[in-house]
């Protein structure tokens, strides 16, 4: 049992690693003994925050456009030409726009489409070699893909960012059917308020932020160690039988009226 909860020695790829959602849960498997890559269009912001994980273990940073397919197969070579095998595959990078429904423009679409549900559907067609190298029916394979609260949501002006995050937790479901037999568990978490790049507008803000954390049944946004202890869950011993799941991590707010 003491080792339940161990990734202590596997590979991971983070998208998005740089900042945000994506920091927190490259820090948490870092700290736990992972060997994390992380990925992101910055590539000096990139090495920079992978330098710094490194004094608490291992991490590497990747510059990569994940907004294109050649991007995305660019990260995969690179990938496969420093390891044999991927045991952990991250889907973080996202973006996100809002605007009046008068005003949201075509293009908002591609391009919230484009790098929430179309990336990560390519990238894990690119690195499936690698994740299926690394399974077993004792420990499989893991991809973890970050869904958000706002698929069950009816937020306005997030039109595209909503829909893309539907698509993404149906993506999952199909995923984990399709790679059940291959031994590679697929799940989502959809995170509620975090303190991230993509929040800072409200949640630096102290009237936004205290009429967003009044709608928390738990009357806080989420931590570093909320979002990393979950997908640690996932990744290790512990989560090995569960594929095809949403885990919400919103501290209740799907559940007020």
């Amino acid at each position: 049992m003491k080792d339940l909860f161990s990734i202590e020695g596997k590979v991971a790829l983070v998208t998005g690693g740089g900042r945000g959602i994506g920091l927190m849960i490259a820090q948490g498997f870092v700290e736990a003994g992972a060997k994390v890559y992380i990925a992101s269009r910055k590539k000096e912001v990139c090495e920079e925050v992978a330098a710094t994980l490194s004094e608490h273990g291992t991490c590497i940073g990747i510059g990569a456009d994940l907004s294109t397919e050649a991007g995305i197969k660019a990260l995969a070579e690179e990938l496969k030409s420093r390891e044999e095998k991927l045991d952990i595959l991250v889907n973080n990078s996202g973006v996100t726009w809002g605007a009046p429904l008068e005003s949201f423009p075509d293009s908002a679409w591609d391009k919230v489409l484009g790098l929430n549900l179309k990336a990560p559907f390519n990238l894990t067609r690119e690195l499936l070699p690698l994740l299926t190298k690394a399974a077993s029916p004792e420990d499989p394979a893991r991809i973890i893909n970050i869904g958000s609260i706002a698929a069950d949501s009816t937020t306005p002006m997030a039109y595209s960012y909503g829909a893309s995050k539907a698509a993404i937790h149906h993506l999952t479901k199909v995923f984990a059917n399709q790679f059940a037999a291959q031994n590679i568990t697929v799940n989502a978490i959809a995170p509620g308020p975090f303190p991230s790049q993509m929040m800072a507008f409200a949640l630096d803000n102290e009237h936004m932020k205290k009429a967003i954390i009044d709608q928390v049944p738990l009357k806080r946004v989420g931590t570093a160690e909320d979002i990393a202890g979950l997908s640690i869950y996932l990744a290790s011993r512990a989560g090995s039988y569960m594929t095809g799941n949403i885990i919400p991590l919103d501290g209740g707010s799907l559940i007020t009226p």
